[in-house]
C-alpha cells in the first residue's frame, strides 16, 4: 500500500530523477524525470509534485493510487455508510417478504421500497 507521506518525501528528496513516480506507479514519468534530471526541469516539476502531494486529501490519494488495494472494512472509513447500505439491503428484503406474504399492498410497498432507495 503507498503511503502520501512516503510520496511526498521521495519527491522533495529524489524527485529530480523520478524516484517518487517510480514509487506511485508511474513508471513512464519517471524514465523521463530521469532522462532530463541534467535540465533541472524534473526538479522542478518535483517540488510541486511535493506540494500536491501534501494537499491531497488521503481519500483521493487512495482512490488513485491504492485502488486496487483491498483493505479491511473496519480501517476504512466508509465502515459506517457499508453498514448502513447493509441494514437497508435487509430492509429491502423484509419488505419484499411482507408484500409477498400479503401484510402490505403494492402502492405501500412501493411507497417505502422508493423511500429506502431514496436515502440511499
Amino acid at each position: 500500500m503507498r503511503n502520501k507521506i512516503v510520496a511526498a518525501l521521495l519527491a522533495f528528496t529524489f524527485g529530480g530523477v523520478g524516484v517518487h513516480k517510480f514509487y506511485l506507479g508511474s513508471n513512464v514519468a519517471g524514465v523521463l524525470y530521469l532522462l532530463f534530471c541534467w535540465t533541472l526541469i524534473p526538479s522542478l516539476l518535483a517540488f510541486f509534485d511535493f506540494i500536491g502531494l501534501l494537499l491531497t486529501p488521503d481519500e483521493s490519494f487512495d482512490a488513485r493510487y491504492n485502488a486496487g488495494i483491498i483493505t479491511p472494512a473496519y480501517t476504512s472509513n466508509n465502515y459506517i455508510a457499508q453498514e448502513s447500505s447493509r441494514d437497508k439491503a435487509a430492509t429491502l428484503g423484509e419488505l419484499k417478504n411482507l408484500y409477498d406474504n400479503g401484510v402490505i399492498t403494492a402502492e405501500e410497498y412501493e411507497g417505502k421500497r422508493r423511500k429506502l432507495l431514496d436515502s440511499i
